[in-house]
């Protein structure tokens, strides 16, 4: 096949504060689990790489726990762990050797993080009962506060010193910040509670407290949702006075998302549950039967949709002049070179990169003008494993070996 008409939008550099990037593409932030006792490893490396060879214009390092108390997984990368810079900055140096910019998502998981991995006790706004691990936690305290504030500052200047060119603060899906966000989690009456501005608060200090350690001129992202998918949770009115709040406070682009973890999981991917797979990587006879049991209960499926999360992000779109990352259900570049026609900056992609980690230079010389990628979602249960796969590239690395 030929080449694409380089005229593209897609194929063209756009900026994020001052960070060029060459084309819009970006490989969005999702767990890797590649990072045994919270430490990169070389596959993190290698996958990375890989991504960057591949022609993304940025791959986003994710969910970088700031402090163990936010640790969801024993094998999720931990930034306060003390061997994390050198493995990291391997890992920037290898992406910027092929061409691209690499982020890192700093995050903490509040009430969805593992005892077992953050050594005790979840933590977050409220004492709410987590339907998954069937446990409460416990309500910060000023001083939980004010520590993983400073947690994310921390985490900002050993990215920073890891070479990255970006940080995003995870403020979507379920995890701390969006806890305090969300009228669901947050059930304070003090000053971090009640009131958006007051559910605001933790989220603006943490952006404050993350410019300090990075610098004015140092690029700052944001996930934040547009809903949280149930009646009790964040809703799309409140999201955009949300957004319009970080872009006052200086932050330099959006990335926009939706779902709850503990809640509503699928929604933040949409397509089936691959409930088999899923259970099979759980821990314990126990925790095996109880899926089987209300699996389907707790985590139920959503139909999929292309851009599914479009036709909200067109309110922030009107509401902002911020740079927007479209994140959910891209696989045609048709449609993408439309939805950068709408004022979205750039595209953000995760589950076809499984697959194609080299799908945007398939793009780039006409091989390809749609993702392989189908939302069976089975993707889910090899992170479990510490590794990333497709159902789809071992079905033909199975049929390469058998021929």
């Amino acid at each position: 096949m030929t080449a694409q008409d380089q005229s593209l939008r897609v194929f063209t550099p756009a900026a994020i504060g001052g960070l060029w990037l060459r084309n819009r593409f970006i490989r969005s932030a999702a767990f890797e689990g590649m990072c045994p006792d919270g430490e990169p490893s070389a596959a993190l490396v290698d996958y990375h790489r890989e991504l960057a060879a591949g022609g993304v214009a940025m791959t986003t390092v994710a969910y970088a726990a700031v402090t163990d108390s936010g640790r969801s997984y024993l094998h999720q990368l931990c930034l306060s762990k003390t061997g994390t810079i050198p493995w990291l900055r391997q890992l920037t140096d290898a992406v910027h050797s092929e061409g691209a910019a690499a982020s890192i998502q700093l995050a903490h998981g509040g009430y969805a993080a593992s005892p077992a991995a953050a050594g005790g006790k979840a933590i977050g706004p409220s004492a709410v009962f987590n339907r998954y691990t069937f446990s409460f936690p416990r309500a910060m305290t000023e001083g939980d506060i004010e520590t993983v504030t400073e947690g994310f500052g921390l985490a900002a200047r050993s990215a920073v010193e890891s070479g990255f060119d970006a940080v995003e603060i995870h403020a979507a899906h379920g995890y701390l910040l969006s806890q305090f966000l969300s009228p669901h989690t947050n059930r304070r009456s003090d000053r971090w509670g009640e009131s958006l501005e007051n559910r605001l608060r933790f989220p603006i200090d943490v952006i404050r407290r993350v410019r300090q350690a990075v610098g004015p001129e140092f690029p700052i992202l944001v996930k934040a949702n547009l809903r949280d998918g149930f009646r009790t949770g964040l809703d799309l009115d409140e999201s955009v006075e949300i957004a319009k709040r970080y872009e006052a406070e200086g932050v330099d682009a959006l990335v926009l998302s939706g779902g709850f973890m503990t809640r509503t999981p699928i929604y933040v991917m949409r397509g089936d549950v691959p409930h088999k797979e899923l259970r099979r990587e759980l821990p314990g006879l126990g925790r095996k039967f109880a899926a089987l049991l209300f699996g389907w209960f707790l985590v139920r499926k959503v139909p999929f949709t292309e851009a599914y999360f479009l036709e909200d992000a067109l309110h922030v779109r009107k509401a902002t002049r911020l740079p927007l990352v479209l994140v959910g259900g891209l696989r045609r570049l048709e449609q993408m070179e439309d939805i950068v026609g709408q004022g979205f900056e750039f595209l953000a992609m995760a589950r076809p990169f499984i697959l194609e980690p080299d799908l945007v230079r398939k793009f780039e010389t006409g091989a390809a003008v749609e993702a392989r990628c189908v939302p069976c979602n089975k993707c889910l249960a090899s992170v479990a494993r510490g590794s990333v796969r497709c159902v789809l590239s071992d079905s033909a690395d199975a049929a390469s070996a058998g021929s």
